[in-house]
């Protein structure tokens, strides 16, 4: 059976799992995120220095900018509304040509009004591509190893993250490259992989027949929470945590290459055993360890005088985001499977709630006490560490929550 979206398709698609080999789906979720990367990532390492250094933001700007990056993730939602007219793999396809295009021009906009503008057309196609990645994973994906695979894919784009790095670490100096060269290959990098994925692979059926409606469920309220909560402890780090490097330690372009380098390295290596471990140990032991970890990162940002200790909490710091993947399974092993794609949207919107607003309220904040950002992050994974603790052992549908101060009641003596 396939949903209406499907039918005007010209060949009927295949089911995920009749593909094996290098085209299934799951090496095509992998070439995808490596699609992401090749662009995202490179945007990521220059932008704070292309801020600072071509158009001198300070924090007051980049906080603005970072709002409105977020903007598309807090609308995220509509995606189930594009979904009427296009499958989600094609939106995926869609949203990586976005991506790319946006990266591409992005130098030959040298304002503040540009930078704006170029930020907002990258962020629609990565926050779409993100929403449908995620959808398309927990639906092609088996349960039972879905945690596995999404490390693999994890992977893979930190492998395109050493890619983009080590050759902006190598050649920003050695050929002085521009910005709008690297943006613009980048960019280019990311279309030309996007070609190869339309040419390469079939169109996959989805899993169950999605709702085409939004889905909010008061039974997937724990997951909503530790989405927002993540949302807004991931704003400390990509917006602040990067700034930091390269305001307060002056960081190079090269030199914040090198560091996303060692933090690529770290994904690849260590992305696929987070993802067996929590299928080990469970969801809830990996959201504890990650939250009882960032607790003592923040705090210990607030007071960071130390170049080098600085860049070993921004790699430790970013480790921690593969143990997101334990967010994503529970909600996979409580959810009605046709809720997946249009509570993927939800979550997105969700986890960027806090993500519109905290950039540009926390910039102000960053002017009178940069450690004052970091200490409210430190709180803000405290309260995270208190919702994982809610996670059950064993999650499934009607399952959903566990509050641990309560008991079993005793069974009756015989």
């Amino acid at each position: 059976m396939t949903s209406p979206a499907t039918s005007t398709a010209p060949l009927p698609p295949t089911a995920p799992e009749i593909r094996t080999g290098w085209r299934s789906p799951l090496v095509m979720l992998m070439v995808m995120a490596a699609a992401m990367q090749l662009s995202f990532a490179a945007w990521w390492n220059l932008m704070n220095n292309f801020a600072v250094q071509e158009l001198a933001f300070t924090g007051r700007e980049i906080g603005i900018q970072q709002s409105i990056r977020e903007i598309p993730g807090f609308l995220a939602f509509t995606a189930i509304y594009v979904l009427l007219i296009m499958r989600e793999q094609t939106l995926a396809y869609l949203s990586l040509a976005f991506l790319g295009i946006g990266v591409a021009v992005t130098g030959y906009f040298p304002t503040t009004w540009g930078f704006y503008l170029t930020t907002l057309v990258m962020s629609v196609g990565f926050h779409y591509y993100e929403t449908m990645n995620q959808s398309l994973s927990l639906q092609w994906l088996p349960k039972q190893t879905a945690a596995a695979g999404m490390g693999k894919i994890i992977s893979v784009g930190a492998f395109a993250q050493l890619i983009a790095y080590g050759l902006i670490f190598v050649a920003w100096k050695t050929f002085n490259l521009s910005f709008a060269t690297v943006f613009l290959i980048a960019g280019l990098l990311t279309l030309c992989v996007l070609a190869f994925l339309v040419i390469a692979y079939p169109q996959f059926r989805e899993g169950v027949p999605q709702r085409k409606q939004l889905v909010l469920r008061r039974r997937y309220w724990l997951y909503y929470a530790l989405t927002f909560m993540g949302g807004a402890r991931r704003q400390i780090f990509i917006v602040f945590a990067g700034f930091l490097m390269v305001e307060r330690f002056g960081y190079d372009v090269h030199e914040v290459a090198g560091l996303f380098l060692l933090n690529g390295v770290f994904n690849m290596l260590l992305a696929p055993k987070i993802g067996q471990l929590i299928v080990r140990f469970g969801e809830r032991t990996a959201l504890t360890f990650e939250y009882i970890g960032l607790i003592g990162v923040f705090a210990t940002y607030a007071f960071v005088t130390n170049p080098t200790l600085a860049a070993a909490l921004y790699v430790i710091d970013h480790a921690f985001f593969a143990v997101a993947i334990a967010m994503k399974t529970y909600f996979q092993k409580i959810a009605d499977p046709a809720d997946i794609a249009p509570t993927a949207g939800v979550a997105f919107t969700i986890n960027h709630i806090a993500a519109v607003f905290i950039p540009a309220l926390f910039g102000l904040i960053w002017l009178v006490s940069p450690a004052a950002v970091f200490l409210i992050g430190a709180g803000m994974a405290a309260i995270s560490l208190f919702l994982a603790r809610l996670v059950p052992q064993d999650p499934r549908e009607g399952n959903e929550v566990t509050f641990f101060w309560q008991r079993p009641a005793a069974a009756p003596a015989e």
